[in-house]
């Protein structure tokens, strides 16, 4: 599956943000991307300090929101990051 190129498009809505949450997670995990449950922790498939500090560097680059790393430990799985940074993108003035 493509990751979606979402840097340009205010449009984007949580489901293209998960969608793109979960390739980018089992980029760094090496796992196939249909294996990610949203709903699964994130620790319990072995995300470590590495693949959160790489996924808070990709989600600003591509979404242009600020998420720090400790964030992986209070919104633990892909849901729940899905839901957290779709309402900070909500929040972003428009380009």
């Amino acid at each position: 599956m493509a990751e979606a190129d979402l840097s340009r498009d205010q449009d984007r809505t949580a489901g293209d943000i998960r969608s793109w949450l979960v390739g980018r997670i089992a980029h760094y995990l090496k796992q196939p991307a249909g294996e990610i449950d949203p709903n699964l922790s994130l620790t319990e498939y072995g995300m470590d300090s590495l693949c959160a500090f790489s996924l808070c560097a990709d989600v600003e680059s591509e979404l242009g929101v600020l998420i720090e790393p400790t964030l992986f430990w209070n919104v633990d799985t892909v849901a729940e990051l899905t839901a957290y940074i779709a309402g900070l993108s909500a929040k972003q003035p428009p380009d």
